[in-house]
């Protein structure tokens, strides 16, 4: 079975496939909806072969269908049909935990995304269960994402953004009794030293979650 891989993130898609070894990427934003997606990535990768797609989207996903439109892309994708938009059978999962499904190594891990928001996930023995923690209010009247996210990270600099990260992160890992914590997303690339028991995700975890969706049917 080959499979293609589509990561849709607030600012960038990330595409990979069986037999590819590296990614290609396509600005995304408010203005992304599924429509386009789904043309761009087919254009980009009109040379590849693959039989069915995995695809990755920062939002609610319950028996395989988005249940509620994403916050930072355009609007369409709760009721797009993704399978005749490719041609192939599609799976949908949410973006944190496909990244998470890919950094899985055993045990009950908790996955934090910190990307344009904070995607969460969490893994128990096995079983996945994607969480919308980046909503749920924290501190200060401000939610979790607003806490770490994105624009915290401009508005209030690495230094701060830091600190704050480490201190959700280590309630987080406490709260959910976590043995294993892993910070991925595009801005994990900004954090230095992290809390005990706490770990980075590799960029490619998400490829690697993608594809170990299909092989776990």
């Amino acid at each position: 079975m080959k499979i293609l891989v589509v990561d849709v993130g607030g600012t960038t898609i990330k595409i990979l496939a069986t037999g590819h070894r590296t990614p290609v990427k396509i600005p995304s934003g408010p203005t992304m909806t599924p429509k386009r997606m789904a043309r761009l990535v087919c254009e980009a990768v009109a040379e590849w072969d693959y039989s069915v797609v995995s695809i990755g989207v920062p939002g609610p996903v319950k028996r395989g269908k988005l249940v509620k439109e994403p916050k930072n892309l355009g609007r369409g994708w709760v009721r797009f049909d993704y399978r005749k938009a490719f041609g192939h059978p599609v799976r949908l999962m949410n973006d944190a935990a496909m990244q998470a499904l890919g950094s899985y190594k055993g045990g009950c891990m908790l996955f934090l995304g910190l990307g344009t928001g904070l995607g969460s996930a969490l893994i128990v023995d096995g079983v996945i269960a994607p969480m919308e923690l980046a909503h749920v209010p924290y501190m200060k009247g401000h939610t979790y994402e607003q806490f770490v996210g994105k624009a915290a990270l401009e508005r209030i600099g690495k230094r701060k953004w830091r600190k704050r990260v480490a201190e959700m992160t280590t309630r987080l890992k406490l709260a959910f009794v976590a043995d294993d914590v892993v910070l991925g997303g595009g801005n994990a690339k900004h954090l230095r030293r992290l809390p005990p028991g706490v770990r980075l995700g590799r960029n490619g975890n998400a490829f690697v979650g993608g594809f170990r969706l299909w092989k776990k049917a």
